[in-house]
């Protein structure tokens, strides 16, 4: 049975990468990547010298086909995103999910374990982990305002991802609606400037608004 490979590659610090995943990419037939470049930066440093063809949140239809069709061929696959569990907020999850429900009976999928942001931030917050809630990307608009009440609201730990054009935005929706939870923003995880700032909402935005040089690269946002 030919199998479909899910495999975690790292967010940042290409260390982190495990012998599980090298092993794994070194023996499927193709590899298949959200953007083909950025996993060649990988595959060269690892002496990993396999065919590679882009999947992302604007392949067509046909390409589905074409991966289906190499599935059916008895062909071994491997998909990665450009950093991390493909899968996770990324635009695999559709294919995972087709294969599921066309190929089940005939595929294995495997997942291959290795790097998130999320758990990365959760393991090194210093908030409660026991319990919690991920939310992926927020919405830019629609609906942007009820998850911060729901938020506030919450008993558990709410995880989620944000981008550095929105950042201080959602620190104001934190001042604004959760006031007196503590939180914990995590960037550039494994990266050369990785940062935790911990704190009262309205602490940890008046750090980045006095460090504007801050406000830059990939966060994963906590609240308590």
């Amino acid at each position: 049975m030919p199998k479909f490979y899910v495999v975690a590659t790292p967010i940042g610090n290409l260390g982190d990468i495990t012998l599980r995943a090298i092993e794994t990419l070194k023996s499927v037939d193709l590899i298949l990547c959200e953007d083909t470049r950025e996993t060649k930066k990988i595959l060269d440093k690892y002496g990993i010298h396999k065919p590679t063809m882009s999947y992302h949140a604007q392949s067509k239809l046909s390409k589905t086909d074409k991966i289906f069709g190499l599935l059916e061929e008895g062909k071994n696959l491997a998909l990665v995103s450009d950093a991390g569990t493909p899968g996770i907020s990324d635009p695999g999850a559709v294919l995972i999910s087709k294969i599921k429900e066309h190929l089940s009976d005939s595929v294995d999928v495997v997942p291959v374990p290795g790097a998130t942001a999320l758990i990365a931030a959760l393991s090194a917050s210093g908030l409660p982990t026991h319990e919690f809630i991920f939310l992926g990307f927020l919405p830019h608009k629609k609906g942007r305002e009820t998850l911060f009440k729901e938020i506030a609201e919450s008993k558990r730990t709410t995880a989620f991802y944000e981008s550095p054009h929105r950042i201080l935005k959602t620190l104001e929706s934190l001042v604004k609606f959760c006031p007196n939870k503590k939180m914990c923003v995590a960037r550039e995880l494994t990266k050369i400037y990785e940062e935790f700032k911990t704190g009262a909402p309205a602490e940890v935005l008046d750090y980045y608004l006095k460090n504007p040089d801050k406000q830059r690269g990939e966060f994963t946002v906590i609240v308590a």
